[in-house]
C-alpha cells in the first residue's frame, strides 16, 4: 500500500488526463459494439480499475480497445441475430460469452502462459490489426452519412419474405420441441402462425436486414443505397469531428484532439438545436450487475463460443502485454506477465458481470498517463474512478452526443490501427516462398491471408488459419535451414575426418562410414533413407557416427529404423560410434537398441570401432 501512494499527486492527474482520452473511445468502441455507448463506458470504468488494481504492469490504462471491440462486435452480432434480433434477450448470453474470456485469461495467467505470448508471429498480428482498421473504417462510413439499415424502409421490406420463412421455421422448432408436431394436422402451426403479428414481422424483416448489412461486405452491399439516401448534416459533423481530431494535434498534443472535437461538434450541434441524431440514452446511475448471466448460463448455449471466447483472451494478452513493453520502455520498469494477465482477466471478468464489453490495455491511454506523471497502480484505478464520475454526473448530457461524431473518431481509430509499418515493407521483404514459376514472400502471403480473411469472412477463423499457415511455414524454414547445416544426404560425397585418415586400407572396401552432422528429424529424414541404397556394393558393415547428431524426433527415429531394418535384410553390420543420450534414449523406447543394434555394436570412441572392423571383417575385396 505503501508503493500504491508514493506518487499520489502525479497518478491522480496522470489517472484523470488518461480517463478525459478514453472517454470518447469508450462511447465509440460502445456503439461500434453494438451494445450502445453505455456498455463502452461500463467496460472502460471496470477494466481499468480491476486491471490496474490485480495486474503485473503498474502504469497500464486497460479498457475497450478497436481489436478487442472488432472481435466483441462479431459475437453480438451473432448471438443477437440467433435471439431474433432481441438484444435483451441476447445480453446473458453474450456476456457469457466475455466472462469465459476473461476466465480463460485468468488461468492463462496461473499457468504461467505469459511468456509465451510473444511467440505469436508478427505477419499474424500485422494482417489482423489491418484488417481491424479496415472493418472499423468501412462500416463506420454508413452511420456516419447517415444511414441506418433497420431504418431503410425499402430496404427492410425486402426481407419480408425470408422473415416469414425464419418465423415458420421457429414455430414449427418449437412445437417439435414441444411434442405437438404431426404431419396429419397442422391445426396448432396454423393457429400460431396466424398470431404472428406485423410488428414481429418487421421486427425479424430488421434483424435479416441489419445481419445483411453487417460487416465489410454488408457495408459494399448496401452503399449504394445509403448513397442515395445521405443525409449532409451527419457527415458534415463526421468530417467536422475527423478534421478537428488530425488538425488539433498539429497545434498542440497537450489536449487528446479526440475529446477536443467530442466537446467542439458536439456543444456545436447541441446549441444551434441542429436536427442530428443522437447516441442511445445512457443510464444514469451505479452500474448494477446482470444477475441473468448467472441464472440462464447454459453450457449449450456457449459451447459454440468457446474458440471465439479464446481468440477474446489471446488477443486482449497480446494487446495488454505489447503495450506493457511499450510501458516498460518508457518507465525502465519490468512488468510481471502473468499477473497482467490475471489482473486483465479480472477486469474483463467484471466489466462483463456489469454489462460491460471487454478491453485490454490501451497503448494510447498509457503512454498519456506516463507523461502526465502516473508511475503506480493507483492511476490506472484513478482513470476508473474518473469514468464512473463521468457516468454518473453527466450520463444525460453525454447522451446527447451526436452518433455521427462517434462515427466520425472511429474512422480516425480505424486509420491509425492499422499496421502500416507492415505495410510498407512488403516490398522489401524477401521472397523466400515459390508458388508455381513466381517466388514470394512466406511474410506477405500469411499477412495478407490474415487480412483479407478477417476483413470479409471472420476475424476468429483468420486468426487461427495465419498461425497455422505460419506454424507451418516456420517448420518448413527451420527443416530446410537445418538440413542445409546437417549432413544426412551427402553419401557419395563423405570427406575422411581426421582420425579417419590412418583407417586401415585393406578394408576400405568392405567398411562404409557415414557422418550424421546435425539432427535427425522430419526435414532431413527422406534424405537419410537413401543411406541403404547408396552404399557401395563391396560393404559389408557400415560405421555410423553420431556424435553430433544431438537430437531425433519421432519421424528420424522410424527413419532410422527403416534404414536399420534394410541394412539387416542385406546382411550388413552397423556399428554406431559416441551415441548422444537423447537419440539413443530414442531408440532404447522403440527397441532398436537391442533388436536392430545390438548394445555391443555402440562405441564410444571411433578407434574401438576400428579395432572391432580389425577383428570381425574379412578383406574381400
Amino acid at each position: 500500500m505503501k508503493n500504491l501512494f508514493s506518487n499520489i499527486k502525479g497518478d491522480i492527474f496522470g489517472g484523470i488526463t488518461a480517463g478525459i482520452v478514453a472517454l470518447p473511445l469508450a462511447l465509440a468502441f460502445g456503439v461500434s459494439s453494438g451494445l450502445g455507448p453505455a456498455a463502452g463506458l461500463y467496460g472502460a470504468i471496470f477494466i481499468s480499475f480491476f486491471a490496474a488494481l490485480f495486474g503485473g504492469t503498474s502504469t497500464q490504462i486497460s479498457g475497450p480497445t478497436a481489436p478487442m471491440t472488432a472481435v466483441s462486435m462479431v459475437v453480438i452480432a451473432s448471438i443477437i441475430a440467433v435471439h431474433d434480433g432481441d438484444v435483451e434477450k441476447a445480453m446473458p448470453f453474450i456476456l457469457m460469452v466475455f466472462i469465459l474470456a476473461g476466465l480463460i485469461q485468468i488461468a492463462l495467467g496461473l499457468l504461467g502462459m505469459g511468456k509465451y505470448i510473444k511467440y505469436i508471429p508478427y505477419p499474424v498480428v500485422s494482417g489482423f490489426m489491418t484488417a481491424i482498421g479496415v472493418i472499423i473504417l468501412i462500416t463506420q462510413i454508413l452511420p456516419a452519412i447517415g444511414y441506418y439499415p433497420k431504418e431503410d424502409t425499402d430496404f427492410v421490406n425486402s426481407f419480408k419474405p425470408q422473415a416469414e420463412e425464419v418465423i415458420l421455421q421457429n414455430i414449427l422448432k418449437e412445437e417439435a420441441g414441444e411434442g405437438i408436431l404431426v404431419l396429419e394436422n397442422f391445426k396448432e402451426t396454423i393457429t400460431r402462425a396466424n398470431s404472428v403479428s406485423q410488428e414481429d414481422m418487421m421486427k425479424e424483416a430488421k434483424t435479416l436486414a441489419a445481419k445483411e448489412a453487417s460487416g465489410v461486405m454488408g457495408a459494399f452491399k448496401v452503399f449504394p443505397r445509403a448513397i442515395q439516401q445521405i443525409k449532409w448534416l451527419e457527415l458534415a459533423l463526421a468530417l467536422a469531428t475527423i478534421l478537428i481530431i488530425y488538425g488539433f494535434k498539429r497545434i498542440t498534443t497537450a489536449v487528446p484532439s479526440t475529446l477536443v472535437a467530442l466537446l467542439t461538434v458536439s456543444g456545436v450541434a447541441f446549441a444551434f438545436k441542429l436536427p442530428y441524431r443522437t447516441i442511445e440514452k445512457i443510464p444514469t446511475g451505479i452500474p448494477k450487475p446482470n444477475l441473468e448471466v448467472f441464472s440462464q448460463f447454459s453450457v449449450t448455449a456457449i459451447t459454440p463460443y468457446v474458440f471465439t471466447a479464446l481468440t477474446l483472451a489471446l488477443l486482449g494478452a497480446i494487446d495488454s502485454l505489447l503495450t506493457s513493453v511499450v510501458a516498460d520502455n518508457m518507465t525502465k520498469t519490468k512488468h510481471k506477465p502473468n499477473k497482467e494477465l490475471i489482473g486483465q482477466g479480472i477486469g474483463n471478468t467484471i466489466a462483463a458481470i456489469f454489462n460491460g464489453i471487454p478491453g485490454a490495455g490501451a497503448t494510447i491511454r498509457t503512454v498519456v498517463n506516463i507523461n502526465s506523471g502516473g508511475k503506480t497502480k493507483l492511476s490506472g484505478m484513478v482513470a476508473g474512478i474518473m469514468l464512473l464520475v463521468v457516468l454518473l454526473a453527466l450520463g444525460p448530457i453525454a447522451s446527447q452526443i451526436p452518433a455521427a461524431v462517434l462515427a466520425g473518431i472511429l474512422i480516425t481509430v480505424g486509420i491509425g490501427v492499422m499496421d502500416y509499418k507492415g505495410l510498407k515493407a512488403i516490398p522489401s521483404l524477401p521472397r523466400d516462398f515459390k508458388i508455381g514459376p513466381f517466388k514470394i514472400s512466406s511474410e506477405v502471403v500469411i499477412m495478407l491471408i490474415v487480412m483479407v480473411l478477417s476483413s470479409i469472412w471472420n476475424l476468429v477463423y483468420a486468426v487461427g488459419i495465419g498461425l497455422v499457415i505460419s506454424s507451418l511455414m516456420f517448420m518448413k524454414k527451420i527443416g530446410d535451414l537445418t538440413a542445409e547445416r546437417s549432413d544426412v544426404k551427402s553419401l557419395l560425397k563423405e570427406k575422411a575426418w581426421k582420425d579417419e585418415l590412418d583407417f586401415p586400407q585393406a578394408l576400405k572396401e568392405e567398411v562404409f562410414i557415414k557422418h550424421i552432422k546435425g539432427p535427425l528429424f522430419f526435414g532431413s529424414t527422406s534424405d537419410f533413407q537413401q543411406l541403404a541404397s547408396q552404399i557401395p556394393t563391396t560393404a559389408n558393415t557400415v560405421i555410423i557416427r553420431t556424435g553430433r547428431m544431438q537430437y531425433m524426433d519421432q519421424s528420424g527415429l522410424y527413419a532410422m529404423e527403416d534404414v536399420l531394418v534394410d541394412l539387416r535384410k542385406n546382411n550388413i553390420n552397423v556399428l554406431f560410434v559416441n551415441l548422444l543420450k537423447q537419440p539413443r534414449y530414442m531408440m532404447e523406447r522403440i527397441d532398436i537398441i537391442p533388436d536392430l543394434i545390438p548394445k555391443e555394436h555402440i562405441f564410444t570412441s571411433f578407434d574401438n570401432a576400428v579395432q572391432w572392423t580389425k577383428e570381425n571383417v574379412e578383406d574381400k575385396h
